[in-house]
């Protein structure tokens, strides 16, 4: 009997492994289509580029509130019931799509796209612990979510594409994610969610997330993920504006310079799969932060023609960095603080990718309109986070942390 009860639970982790996978995959399809859809936007409506930029901003401002004001609803109400709520308003929302046509509607729709994509999301990141029997399978697990994300980031730029070229409305990509929501709700009200053990002392609240902000896990690995996605946006924002009439050897792989980007990111993460459970964490994310400081400060220094190929390239390098900060700052608390830990990181990610690229517009204008400039800006922040991680390295902080973790949360269920 236990041995069928063994199995079945292997089935249900099995089965939630690729809802979770797929979630990620679905809502990637519709925030990394943004960049095509904003000069449809531009011109339907006359904006500048300011104002159809806020097609990327509004959500990203969104996901960011959702996810620390929101994020310890997976803590206190279970992860099933956060994520069927974040999937559901997102379908809903969807749909709506269809019966607007103003920019302010949209733009209204957009952000609350970004705040149901904070609730599922955190409930999705505080799920992966619970399905985890280790760390260090946290940190696999996470990178192969990661990795469906980036294949989501393929897939849907590639579908507002063709469908403006079949003279169809970007807007039907919304009704797909929403169809897509509606199968992931209906396939997990099915399956069977492991619980999450909590202290009926604990309390799980909005102060109680803020309170976390103390600590310095949480602190400092929310930094680097903030860090780590300005670095990343600056690539797939603003790379297109740097190589613009670039003219030299490379034309033909600077003309799929950012799908180049978006296939190593996404083919990367699943070789992080491999990578993190054969090797010491800290090391890879050492070498790989380095590496993408290289490719940057090539970029600066040796100008448009080595950003067409370094710049493409430091997608594969960034593939293993920002899952294993999620992981490592998640895995740094209890299972049942994982939700609210989960939508602070989420916070930090969503600044980064709203404030990271519009400083950069903002430096690159101030000096010149020259992109270059924002892109010194860039390995800046590239500088930072690779000294950071240097540090963790030879410093090993997390170490005890994790190995508590470990001990406490895990051991047991091995």
């Amino acid at each position: 009997m236990k041995t069928h009860t063994q199995k079945a639970s292997s089935y249900n982790i099995g089965i939630i492994k690729w809802l979770t996978f797929l979630m990620f995959m679905m809502f990637a399809m519709t925030t990394d289509a943004v960049g095509v859809i904003i000069p449809e936007v531009m011109k339907k409506f006359s904006l500048s580029m300011t104002a159809a930029g806020m097609m990327h901003y509004a959500p990203m401002v969104a996901i960011a509130l959702a996810g620390i004001l929101l994020g310890f609803l997976a803590d206190r109400f279970g992860r099933k019931q956060t994520i069927i709520l974040g999937l559901g308003l997102f379908a809903a929302n969807a749909f709506l799509f269809l019966l607007g046509n103003s920019f302010s509607f949209y733009l209204s729709l957009m952000l609350i796209s970004g705040i149901s994509i904070g609730v599922f999301k955190s409930g999705a990141l505080a799920l992966i612990g619970d399905i985890s029997k280790s760390t260090r399978e946290h940190t696999s697990t996470m990178n192969a979510v990661e990795g469906f994300f980036g294949v989501g980031a393929i897939i849907g730029p590639f579908v507002v594409t063709y469908l403006l070229k079949s003279g169809v409305d970007w807007k039907w990509l919304y009704v797909i994610a929403g169809i897509l929501c509606i199968v992931l709700i209906i396939l997990a009200l099915m399956v069977k969610y492991p619980e999450t053990k909590k202290s009926t002392e604990e309390k799980i609240n909005l102060s109680a997330t803020l309170k976390m902000l103390k600590d310095p896990f949480a602190l400092g690995f929310s930094v680097a993920a903030f860090l780590y996605v300005s670095v990343e946006c600056a690539v797939y924002v603003w790379m297109p504006t740097l190589i613009k009439g670039y003219a030299g050897n490379a034309v033909l792989f600077a003309a799929y310079a950012l799908p180049v980007f978006f296939i190593l990111r996404a083919g990367g993460r699943f070789m992080g799969v491999w990578l993190l459970a054969r090797f010491e964490w800290s090391v890879i994310m050492s070498i790989f932060s380095v590496l993408i400081f290289i490719c940057f400060l090539g970029s600066v220094i040796g100008g448009v023609e080595f950003a067409v190929i370094l710049l493409p390239l430091s997608g594969l390098f960034m593939s293993v960095v920002y899952p294993t900060i999620n992981s490592k700052g998640i895995s740094c608390f209890p299972k049942s603080k994982h939700g609210s830990v989960a939508g602070i990181i989420l916070f930090f990610t969503a600044a980064g990718a709203a404030l990271g690229p519009l400083s950069m517009g903002i430096v690159s204008d101030t000096f010149g309109h020259n992109a270059k400039t924002g892109f010194v800006l860039a390995t800046g922040f590239a500088a930072l986070l690779a000294i950071g991680f240097i540090l963790n390295w030879v410093l090993k902080p997390t170490k005890s942390r994790l190995s508590k973790i470990d001990s406490l949360e895990y051991k047991s269920e091995s």
